[in-house]
């Protein structure tokens, strides 16, 4: 990957990282510990491409 990166390509990654957040707090009492992560945030570096 570059080193140099333009500012759009910066805004993706920082959009794909905010992503990969945990479920709010709220949503762990409301399901009893059933949705521990946002179903967005599944995504692995290694097998998923973001483009």
């Amino acid at each position: 990957m570059a080193r140099n990166k333009t500012p759009a390509f910066k805004a993706i990654l920082v959009k794909e990282n905010r992503r990969r957040k945990r479920a709010p707090v709220w949503v762990f009492a409301r399901t009893k510990r059933g949705v521990r992560d946002s179903p967005k945030s599944n995504r692995n570096w290694r097998h998923d491409n973001i483009f």
